[in-house]
């Protein structure tokens, strides 16, 4: 119901420019075409893919995991129902309602017929449809996300945004799985937030500057800095300035959300510029993340890519471009 609220992306044009020789030059919003989405375990997927590809005018083909396959059979069997209803195409939404993984290699050679494939699910499946479709992809990557709490943060607003970012649902890619803390205000801020994440059972990793700061942290490895862990666990350095938190984001993150937490409006604006993700935060949750949340009535993906679409993606990413020209009779000298 939210996405059919939206405004329609299709045929909307964006650009327009008047060349002297006359001719007017505008761009217009196109669908994708066809669109297969492979997920895993979540059947709300099934609903999602279908009604903002619907919208958006592409067809969808499904392949979802064993894990909920007949629940994803039976609401297909539903879209489909709905389809016929108001004289569209039953093939619009269409499911491959097999769990053979022949059936993922057969769909990932289908460039044909299919104009992009958007994956779903764990990280090892996603680098597996990348390395093996002759489809082009969209990755929806893994989010090893940061907080960083600057030296003139309210300390009070910080201890809320990194509980909630890393308690609040730590099972998703948006939850905070770092925490990194300038070293002038380490020594205040770290033992307040600890205890409060150990009340929620968060196991904490440290670096050497930490660990004798928060007792009982454990020792944190150089892995540790790369690992998205979708659990209770977070992992904190201590960093001497903004420059270093931006570099340690840059070189161990995954581009998926990262937040900075701040009173300096300039190191707010620096962090925005300088940290390459697909969301960046300035005093807020990196749980914000989220098609719904942004305001797009669902997404099919969060993508940590930069071509075509980067973040949540809505209506407006399932859609292509073309130009369009309106001429009186120009011919080209």
């Amino acid at each position: 119901r939210d996405v059919i609220k939206l405004p329609d992306p299709v045929g909307r044009v964006f650009e327009k420019v008047k060349r002297p020789n006359g001719l007017l030059i505008e761009k217009m919003r196109v669908p994708l075409g066809s669109v297969g989405i492979i997920y895993e375990a979540r059947p709300n997927v099934t609903i999602d893919a279908s009604v903002l590809c619907l919208k958006s005018g592409n067809a969808v083909l499904l392949r979802g995991g064993s894990e909920a396959i007949h629940t994803n059979k039976k609401l297909v069997d539903i879209i489909k129902m709905a389809l016929k209803d108001v004289h569209l195409p039953s093939g619009c939404v269409e499911f491959i309602d097999t769990t053979d993984r022949e059936a993922v290699m057969l769909m990932l050679k289908q460039e044909k017929y299919l104009d992009v494939i958007i994956p779903r699910g764990s990280q090892q499946l996603i680098n597996f449809i990348q390395a093996n479709s002759s489809v082009p992809v969209i990755a929806h990557g893994e989010g090893n996300c940061h907080v960083y709490v600057d030296s003139s943060a309210n300390l009070q607003m910080a201890e809320e945004i990194v509980y909630n970012a890393k308690v609040q649902r730590p099972s998703v890619c948006n939850a905070a799985e770092k925490l990194l803390v300038h070293e002038k205000i380490a020594a205040k801020f770290l033992p307040r937030v600890a205890e409060r994440l150990w009340e929620a059972g968060v196991e904490i990793r440290g670096d050497d500057i930490t660990l004798p700061i928060i007792e009982g942290a454990k020792p944190g490895e150089e892995s540790d800095w790369r690992r998205e862990y979708l659990d209770l666990i977070i992992a904190v350095k201590v960093v001497t300035n903004l420059d270093e938190a931006i570099s340690h984001i840059n070189q161990y993150g995954s581009h998926h959300s990262d937040a900075i937490v701040t009173g300096s409006k300039a190191n707010g604006e620096r962090f925005l510029r300088e940290v390459d993700s697909a969301a960046v935060y300035v005093n807020a949750s990196t749980r914000f993340t989220d098609g719904y949340e942004f305001g797009l009535g669902a997404e099919i993906g969060i993508s940590t890519q930069k071509l075509h679409a980067r973040g949540p993606m809505g209506l407006a990413e399932l859609t292509s471009t073309k130009f369009i020209i309106h001429g009186k009779g120009q011919v080209r000298e």
